[in-house]
């Protein structure tokens, strides 16, 4: 018989493999195992924004109704509210918010699209940005406000003087945040465009004004904010219009309701604004995911 052929007991034993280690079997309680954390915010609430001003509203109600508030002081909810009814009534309240309306919509306007020109001028090109830059910056420096006077006696004290208020205040952060993002453009994308070989224009088209969209879009929301301010400073020089005409006029006569109500006028324009911006980035930028989503 051969040794292939025995039988398996009386076959030489060969080199045996190491035994197997023992199993153990756990039956305590499961072992914490890290779980990996995805960190974000929690899911946005459609219109959640509206959150803190109600809440803020809603203590001035409770603190009227308590009599914590000296009703001379700060007027009850209900005291402003039928307030503005009657300047609705009376078509006062229509007229000057028109006219607050457009003064801030031109100078809006006039200020975006200064900002915007004078960002690609000197964000695309070196000598734009040593015309430019300098003169921004020294303008950046300066108050804008400082500029009434001298705005005054070149322009007179009628609509021009106020809408180029407005549209100084709103085109230093578009000017600011848009020649910041051309400029933060990443080195690499040029490399492709060059690599593909795409023209200036469509290297323009496809990379930079696509990867600038979400600085611009920022200045907006600070531009909108700085012309809110603005107008409510300009209404008040020799208007004799406006949501601030009326504050300044309603401050005269002591009628503290009657300037509640304008600032509650400019609150609502302020905050319609903001929304308005934040819709049109979320529409504009779907490809951007960020912390906050």
């Amino acid at each position: 018989m051969s040794l292939a052929t025995m039988p398996p007991e009386i076959a030489e034993p060969g080199p045996q493999a190491a035994p197997a280690e023992p199993r153990i079997l756990w039956v305590g309680p499961r072992a914490h195992t890290p779980r990996r954390h995805r960190f974000t915010l929690a899911k946005p609430i459609p219109g959640g924004i509206l959150l803190g001003p109600a809440l803020l509203v809603l203590a001035w109600v409770v603190s009227s109704w308590a009599g914590w508030l000296d009703p001379r002081v700060l007027p009850a909810p209900w005291t402003v509210a039928q307030t503005g009814w009657q300047l609705l009534a009376s078509g006062e309240l229509e007229s000057n918010f028109a006219t607050s309306a457009i003064r801030a919509a031109e100078g809006l306007g006039v200020g975006v699209m200064t900002g915007v020109v004078v960002a690609l001028l000197s964000g695309l090109t070196r000598t734009g940005e040593y015309l430019l830059d300098g003169i921004v910056q020294v303008k950046r420096a300066v108050p804008t406000l400082a500029l009434i006077p001298l705005l005054v006696m070149w322009l007179g004290i009628g609509e021009p003087m106020k809408i180029t208020i407005i549209a100084i205040s709103v085109y230093i952060p578009i000017y600011m945040q848009l020649h910041f993002a051309l400029r933060g453009i990443d080195q690499r994308y040029a490399e492709l465009a060059s690599v593909l070989r795409l023209s200036y224009l469509q290297f323009l088209r496809w990379v930079v004004l696509p990867g600038a969209l979400a600085g611009f879009l920022l200045g907006l929301r600070l531009a909108v904010a700085g012309a809110w301010i603005a107008l409510v400073v300009v209404e008040q020089i020799n208007a004799t219009s406006g949501i601030g005409y009326m504050i300044s006029l309603a401050g005269t006569y002591g009628q503290t309701d009657v300037i509640i109500v304008g600032l509650v006028v400019y609150a609502v324009l302020g905050l319609t604004a903001e929304l308005v911006v934040r819709v049109l980035a979320r529409v504009l930028l779907p490809w951007q995911r960020s912390f906050a989503r």
